[in-house]
């Protein structure tokens, strides 16, 4: 996905909802923060959007132009609705969202993960796609491993356990 198509999904989405702010959570959200993020992080034809005062709404954002639905078909890419509790994230993930508003957008504000809180949610989910996709980011110098082991410890729906093996985890990335 580009940044002008993740620029796209928020117009539809925010019209689609009758609400002006989209949160995007999930890979595309580092457009926000890097719209020219390399192509390894931009391979998703989806992007996880809520609204971002009204989270419920988000069934209606699925139902109009998620997947398969005309828009998909139409346009390659799709939203998928989703709601905040989708990822594991840093406390204080809402202060540091990283707000995407041009004329592309058409009035619709589009609110993305900044890119240290995105790959603790990666990191959590612990899938091999998405470590695969935090070290992407670490290799270029999308996100310090300082920072990410900082947001960890701020991750408060994190259990001791997990949030020990994610340290351990991000300290063998770093390694290699």
């Amino acid at each position: 996905m580009t940044r002008s198509q993740l620029e796209h999904i928020l117009r539809a989405a925010a019209a689609t909802a009758d609400v002006r702010d989209i949160v995007v959570v999930g890979s595309q959200s580092v457009l926000g923060a890097y719209p020219d993020a390399p192509a390894e992080l931009t391979e998703s034809m989806e992007a996880d959007v809520f609204p971002k005062d009204a989270p419920e709404r988000s069934i209606v954002i699925e139902g109009a132009i998620g997947e398969l639905s005309m828009f998909h078909e139409t346009f390659g890419y799709y939203a998928h609705g989703v709601d905040e509790t989708t990822c594991t994230l840093p406390d204080g993930w809402r202060e540091r969202l990283v707000q995407v508003e041009n004329a592309n957008t058409r009035g619709a504000a589009g609110w993305c993960l900044e890119p240290h809180d995105l790959a603790i949610s990666k990191l959590a989910a612990g899938r091999e796609k998405d470590i695969a996709f935090v070290k992407v980011m670490l290799r270029n110098n999308l996100v310090s491993d300082r920072l990410l082991s900082e947001r960890l410890e701020q991750t408060g729906r994190l259990a001791f356990p997990q949030r020990r093996m994610i340290s351990v985890l991000l300290e063998q990335i770093v390694r290699n």
